[in-house]
């Protein structure tokens, strides 16, 4: 099952909204074939396994790290093709929490004959895709802040300049996160200060989301040229629509291919809750929040943040006119704080530090 979870992990980066899938198919102790899951649409890691091990499937036994599918969806059921195969038994880690499945698969498999086992490293398994255990049972994206800071929290100088706090190997980690994700947020301030194009070094660039409630987003941000091709979403206030000069720019920013959202209100900003939602149905279950210190605070506000990845410089910058990491209103008292569990540190070259954790409720 170790294997099958390294396997899995191949196909992170591109298997969203899909969980991430390996599969062995052992043999008189000895493994005939395996494959992972690569992306949506494709076949899913069993079927794969299956295909390679043609007639040797028979009487063999299959691993893999999360309850086979009965349900058709972009794909066959890979029960099917399981039963079909004559595989004796299957071991997984974990039942599918997709509602389409959850234990349909177990059930057919050990009504056709075949012995089941399951639980084998669920823990892991459930660690590996816990995205899509999120997107499946909430409806809703996971959520990582990321923020580059100074040691004293800046994330700008009183001047408003910010290139660059951290070092090199702290933006080429960011750059693997964006590959990552399907989505990277960032609110209109950022767009207005530091004009970023949030594009990937890597193969794959995310959707591009701004958070503007009131669309002041400039028409030639960099996000929207040509050098940033990756599709752009900006969520206004719907209310917003009701100006004259706001919903004749949303004419113009539709016409050029950019997904306008109008989005309900809470406490005169957009209501977040709502969004998360709406960018679940356009199928993002992976969301880079990359600032600035309103939208962040706004996040981890109202509990929606599921991780935090902190990128902190040796460098001071001081200044109450800086701008700094987490915003908004902020905890009136220290026991109001947000606290975090399960932290890790790591030192990166050039001299940063990259605190991951979770906040806890």
């Amino acid at each position: 099952m170790k294997k099958v979870l390294e396997l899995a992990e191949k196909g992170r980066a591109t298997t969203s909204p899909n969980p991430m899938v390996g599969a062995i198919i052992v043999k008189n102790g000895k493994i005939i074939a395996s494959a992972y899951h690569r992306r949506p649409g494709r076949l899913h890691a069993e079927a794969i396994a299956l295909k390679r091990a043609g007639e040797r499937a028979k009487g063999a036994e299959l691993y893999v790290n999360l309850e086979p599918c009965a349900h058709l969806g972009r794909t066959p059921p890979c029960v099917k093709a399981i039963i079909k195969s004559g595989i004796k038994k299957v071991y997984f880690a974990m039942i599918d929490p997709n509602p389409l499945n959850n234990g349909k698969g177990k059930r057919e498999l050990e009504t056709s004959g075949i012995k089941v086992s399951k639980g084998i490293l669920e823990k892991e398994a459930r660690e590996l895709n816990k995205v899509f255990i999120k997107y499946v049972t909430k409806k809703m994206p996971f959520v990582t802040v990321k923020a580059a800071q100074s040691l004293d929290g800046k994330i700008a100088t009183r001047t408003m300049d910010s290139k660059w706090i951290t070092s090199d190997a702290s933006r080429d980690y960011s750059h693997r996160l964006r590959s990552e994700m399907d989505a990277v947020l960032v609110g209109v301030n950022t767009i207005m200060r530091d004009d970023p194009i949030l594009t990937s070094r890597r193969n794959k660039s995310p959707i591009k989301i701004v958070l503007d409630s009131n669309l002041k987003v400039p028409e030639g941000a960099r996000i929207f040229s040509n050098k940033s091709p990756a599709l752009n979403i900006v969520a206004i206030l719907r209310k917003s629509l009701k100006d004259p000069h706001i919903f004749k720019k949303v004419d113009r920013f539709s016409k050029k291919g950019i997904l306008i959202i109008a989005c309900p209100g809470k406490n005169n900003r957009i209501d977040l809750v709502w969004l998360l939602k709406e960018l679940a149905e356009l199928e993002i279950s992976r969301l880079l929040v990359e600032g600035g210190g309103d939208t962040i605070s706004g996040f981890l506000e109202q509990g929606l943040c599921d991780r935090v990845l902190f990128f902190i410089a040796p460098k001071i910058i001081g200044g109450r006119g800086a701008v700094t990491s987490v915003e908004g209103k902020g905890a009136e008292k220290v026991s109001q704080a947000i606290k975090l569990s399960d932290i890790q540190v790591k030192m990166l070259s050039g001299g940063d530090i990259l605190v991951t954790a979770i906040p806890t409720t």
